[in-house]
């Protein structure tokens, strides 16, 4: 069943943060659906629809930002009551606006997710977990990563409480006090959780979680361990580009079918309705897409412009709400023998519309004529620079091994630079109608990349994908320009680290050929903690509880693996690509002298995953070097066929590559310098190999390049042949 959507925006507040919007009915008036949100500026308001205007019901200001806001009351009965965190506070309101409820939870944190179950209030900062009831400290929990979200299963069907957090380091833990009874393992970190079909399913054990690379996901939760139900893969269809991470989510029956469909936000603007054709069993269908411009903060689904016709709430990061209605537009417009008749309604809401374009437009005029009279006075007077707000991310993509940095503004974007003091490359993104130009830069200088990205009018989000080399770690840096007066620009920086193609992972393969470094001398655990930080990415900043971590991660471009382990005065690393090894040697070395600790560094290479590596890289080479050709060919072939009025007596390798074509060079624009970093990959692992034998061999990397221009009629063997020759 195909779904058909309208979009109606309602009103524009303030700056808002995740889950920040919500939908509750008003018992007192039969169909009517009240909104509740909560925005930068601290102001809390509700709104209601009636006949086509908006009607505020109450504001009550916070005195600091509303992180995040929730609906609550007693087990069993209607959800009536607003609770909002402001700060470390949490502060509840009636329906009428009056605050029944200042509760100050005395966290070190500042609130970043919250959860109401009847009595029972759970909280979360960056690391820390609270669980109050009836506003009494009862249980507390140190995260080892930083959490994302929480909810709980709900108690009316499951008998007792059980928060769930989901934390940055992949996995939802599952707590019973204050101790992690089970952890779940996740295939990317959680951003968002909600109850399946929003009551956890048939028994209360079920729950979705939304991942920051686009992933859905079910769990069934069990008294010791859980069973995944079923995973989405986070790609979009044609192409398979990667969706935006998930916002959040809600179920409501959009399709009438009687059965509630899924309601998905994502941090790209992208809104989704997905059916459940087979209940829990398998990952449901995608009914319904559309884009905003910004990224969606919350969604709810109900009843709020027009009774009878269902649709989805939303808010956005710069502050708009809006609907996404069943209700046909041309509902109040008739035609009758070519003349368009509009309602009365119609009308009115056209006549109002205008006059408050035309009052905007007078406002701004009349701000203007002040602002230009002001900066032409004689009489001293202050300039001051505007406040905006940034909304950045820059995380990596394991599909593809690249970062995908999203800058959102809220106001308008004239143009972004970007600067970078280490060799980078900037991919396609197929969202983004910037135009980029690029100026020259003095390697000598420390500047490797200057590229202006001037934005299209309107535009308030940007999207620029980024390949970083490993073994080459230094800062890259935002400019941001608003088109606002006085001219001003915001200075965001981003640390490229030297294994930052590396990612976490839960599992590590024993049976692989490994090198292994040992590190031993006169340091802490949280000093050799923050120097795995510096050269890795995903790990937490805060150092790890107890006496001993480890992490394991895997390498995005070539799926080798890296296992750390280390405590206070010795740190063991182990991986199955000598080049990894290689650039943790010589990083922590360099970050140990800079500290004055002294170092005794021993190593073991195996001659076996020089070999494994290769047998690595000899596919994606393969594929690599076969595209370039296809690629390179498609010029030629499509002037024969220009020529040619029967193109048959062409091979069917080259009538392949014809049909193809667009899709090989759009394949080929992707990944402009794939074929380099490879080679890079290969030339490095050759200088590593000798270079732990203390051999210096840069003088036969010419000759190494040589066998990788001919590699398409060469062997692996070949290949192998020349690194195992002395």
């Amino acid at each position: 069943m195909e779904l058909t959507l309208f979009t109606y925006n309602y009103i524009q507040d303030c700056i808002s943060a995740s889950l920040m919007l919500t939908i509750f009915v008003d018992c007192s008036q039969e169909h009517q659906l009240q909104i509740v949100i909560g925005d930068h500026d601290g102001m809390v308001q509700l709104f209601s629809m009636k006949r086509g205007e908006v009607q505020i019901g109450f504001r009550a200001q916070a005195n600091k930002p509303i992180t995040r806001l929730e609906l609550g009351g007693a087990l069993g009965t209607v959800k009536d009551k607003i609770f909002v965190s402001s700060g470390n506070e949490v502060r509840g309101y009636t329906k009428k606006g009056k605050q029944f409820l200042g509760f100050d939870t005395n966290l070190t944190e500042e609130i970043k997710s919250m959860h109401i179950s009847g009595s029972d209030l759970l909280v979360c900062g960056d690391y820390v977990y609270n669980h109050y009831h009836d506003c009494q400290d009862t249980n507390y929990f140190l995260s080892p990563d930083k959490i994302n979200d929480v909810i709980t299963l709900p108690a009316e069907k499951v008998k007792s409480l059980v928060p769930v957090l989901a934390c940055e380091d992949r996995l939802l833990r599952v707590m019973r006090d204050s101790e992690v009874l089970y952890s779940v393992e996740l295939p990317s970190p959680p951003s968002a959780l909600q109850l399946f079909y929003n009551d956890g399913g048939e028994n209360g054990d079920q729950i979705l979680y939304g991942t920051t690379d686009g992933k859905i996901g079910l769990v069934q939760l069990g008294r010791g361990s859980a069973i995944h139900r079923w995973v989405s893969d986070g790609t979009s269809s044609p192409g398979g580009n990667r969706k935006g991470g998930v916002t959040c989510m809600d179920h409501h029956d959009m399709t009438g079918d009687g059965v509630r469909d899924l309601l998905v936000g994502r941090d790209d603007g992208t809104v989704e309705v997905y059916s459940y054709e087979d209940g829990d069993e398998a990952e449901p269908t995608l009914r319904f897409s559309t884009a905003c411009n910004e990224s969606i903060t919350s969604i709810q689904g109900g009843i709020v412009g027009n009774a009878g016709y269902d649709e989805i709430i939303g808010s956005t990061y710069t502050g708009w709400v809006f609907g996404l209605t069943t209700e046909p537009m041309d509902r109040h417009m008739t035609s009758e023998s070519g003349v368009v008749h509009i309602s009365q309604e119609s009308r009115q809401k056209i006549q109002k519309l205008r006059g408050e374009i035309d009052s905007l437009q007078q406002q701004v005029l009349k701000e203007r004529d002040r602002y230009q009279a002001a900066t032409q006075s004689q009489f001293p007077g202050i300039s001051a620079v505007p406040f905006f707000s940034v909304n950045d991310k820059m995380t990596l993509n394991r599909s593809d091994a690249s970062y995908l940095l999203s800058l959102e503004v809220q106001t308008a974007v004239d143009n972004v630079l970007l600067q970078s003091d280490v060799p980078i490359d900037l991919l396609d993104v197929e969202k983004n109608s910037a135009v980029v130009s690029y100026s020259t830069c003095d390697p000598e200088s420390g500047n490797f990349l200057l590229a202006t990205y001037r934005c299209q009018a309107n535009t308030t989000r940007l999207e620029v994908r980024i390949r970083t080399i490993e073994g080459q770690y230094g800062t890259l840096q935002a400019y941001i320009t608003p088109r606002l007066q006085p001219k001003c620009c915001q200075v965001r920086q981003y640390r490229i680290k030297p294994l930052s193609l590396h990612s976490r992972i839960h599992t590590f393969d024993p049976n692989r050929p490994y090198n292994v470094l040992t590190l031993k001398g006169q340091f802490t655990l949280p000093e050799i903690h923050s120097w795995v930080v510096f050269c890795l990415p995903e790990l937490p900043e805060r150092t790890p509880a107890g006496e001993q971590a480890e992490f394991t991660f895997v390498s995005t471009f070539l799926d080798t693996q890296l296992q750390c382990q280390y405590e206070a005065g010795e740190a063991v690393f182990r991986s199955d690509n000598i080049s990894t090894i290689s650039i943790l040697k010589d990083v922590l070395t360099k970050e140990a002298t800079r500290k004055k600790v002294r170092l005794d560094i021993s190593c073991e290479v195996s001659e076996e995953s020089v070999v494994h590596a290769l047998h690595l890289l000899h596919p994606r080479l393969e594929a690599q070097l076969m595209l370039a050709k296809q690629v390179s060919l498609i010029d030629a072939l499509r002037e024969v066929a220009a020529h040619e009025s029967d193109t048959s007596f062409l091979s069917p390798e080259y009538q392949n590559i014809l049909d193809k074509a667009d899709n090989l060079q759009t394949q080929y624009r992707k990944q402009p310098c794939h074929l380099e970093r490879l080679y890079g990959m290969i030339t490095d692992l050759y200088i590593d190999k000798y270079k732990f034998k203390g051999i210096n061999v840069k003088s036969r990397v010419p000759q190494l390049l040589e066998i990788l221009d001919n590699y398409g009629t060469l062997e692996l063997q070949h290949l192998i042949n020349f690194f195992q020759a002395p």
